[in-house]
């Protein structure tokens, strides 16, 4: 096959998936609104199956939902049919994917729903399936041509699947007013957990805070910025207000014969930049890339102008990327 060729197979499949795609946005309609609705009131998971393709489908819908605040759990339907029915309860809902909606496999599964009260959503294109006919909840997917050259093998169809349960699990993540903060907690670890941390989970608190009066002598200035090995000291007043920082920079411009003589006031740079201890580590990033400075004082809600910590550019590149 020549490259053009290839090329223009590739953007067949993809302005095939549109159409379907286009399909599935048109055929919204208040079916949707009702199982959102009904999943975001049960009290306990939403398990998501299906054979085949839609059985690789269910399983990522099921891991975003557990990722945005829906607990919810995959589960094979031949699996399920040997025993793993005992982890659906009356308190659960299951979501069923098939594109047929006749599958062998799904026979036993929506029997023991029904019998054990256990909320169904059904995702087929079949309205006339037993899919269909036996969920509390029927979600129809539009009828569209398969992307692939013999139209049989699921692209379209398990594409639109895919999307219709990213539709449902931002709709309860919408519904049930699932923060930033509340995906932090799922999310601890890898690069998505180092760009949710907040200035506070990296912060040198403060009994590591480098900080002087603004009388304080220039030996109490030395001992403390070196003590503290962050190369800033911050400047307090009466009221532990900080009202300046000095810097290793500022120590040596100023070097000269009266150079012990100096006091804090002296030499600090007067307001200097500071940082939210909520503010996310990349914006604290932002602010010292901007202004061209190494350290962040930071502040609390409720002290605007009182530190309550120290951040250094060091501290956020060991969870940057």
């Amino acid at each position: 096959m020549k490259k053009n060729n290839i090329i223009n197979v590739g953007k067949e499949v993809i302005k095939t998936e549109l159409i379907g795609i286009n399909k599935l946005y048109k055929s919204i309609d208040t079916s949707f609104e009702k199982a959102v609705r009904a999943l975001s009131k049960i009290n306990g998971r939403v398990i998501v199956t299906g054979v085949g393709k839609s059985g690789h489908i269910a399983s990522k819908i099921a891991s975003t939902m557990s990722s945005t605040g829906t607990p919810s759990q995959y589960c094979s339907p031949t699996d399920m049919s040997h025993g793993d029915l005992g982890i659906l309860s009356n308190n659960d809902a299951i979501v069923i994917i098939s594109n047929s909606g006749n599958s062998d496999e799904l026979t036993s599964i929506l029997k023991f729903a029904k019998t054990h009260s256990v909320l169904t959503i059904g995702i087929s294109s079949n309205k006339k399936s037993e899919l269909v006919k036996s969920s509390d909840i029927a979600l129809l997917t539009p009828n569209s041509k398969e992307a692939c050259s013999i139209g049989l093998a699921p692209t379209t169809s398990t594409s639109m699947a895919l999307i219709l349960g990213d539709a449902l699990s931002v709709a309860l993540m919408n519904l049930k007013k699932f923060k930033l903060s509340d995906y932090k907690k799922y999310h601890p670890a890898g690069s998505l957990g180092a760009k949710m941390l907040q200035v506070k989970d990296i912060m040198h608190k403060k009994s590591k805070m480098p900080i002087v009066s603004s009388n304080a002598s220039m030996k109490i200035i030395l001992i403390e910025i070196t003590k503290k090995s962050l190369g800033h000291v911050g400047v307090i007043n009466k009221k532990d207000e900080l009202i300046g920082i000095i810097t290793d920079g500022d120590l040596r411009r100023n070097m000269n014969k009266n150079f012990m003589s100096l006091t804090a006031k002296d030499i600090m740079t007067l307001n200097p930049k500071l940082i939210n201890e909520k503010d996310l580590m990349l914006e604290a990033l932002k602010v010292m890339h901007a202004n061209k400075i190494t350290c962040l004082f930071v502040v609390g809600k409720n002290s605007k102008k009182i530190p309550i910590g120290i951040l250094h550019i060091h501290d956020c590149l060991r969870y940057a990327d």
